[in-house]
């Protein structure tokens, strides 16, 4: 998990913890409020892991077409 993430769900819960403190008045607010949190925390997630994957497939494209030229020596070593 992320530094962001953890904060993140830190947050959310904390704010379902303070509504049960508070006799259930802010309920109405911290419940939705952070289900949004983690919600936008998700998104982010995988915004993050489909950019690193993306990367990863440019990468392996780049190392598919470089073509690499053998020598004669080269193929008898192979041989």
């Amino acid at each position: 998990m992320t530094p962001f993430t953890v904060v993140a769900v830190a947050f959310a819960v904390s704010l379902v913890v303070m509504s049960g403190a508070f006799m259930g008045g802010a309920v109405i607010v911290a419940v939705p409020l952070a289900i949004a949190i983690l919600i936008a925390v998700g998104l982010l997630d995988l915004k993050r892991r489909r950019n690193q994957t993306e990367g990863m497939h440019r990468y392996r494209e780049r190392a598919e077409s470089d073509k690499i030229d053998f020598t004669a020596r080269d193929r008898q070593t192979l041989s």
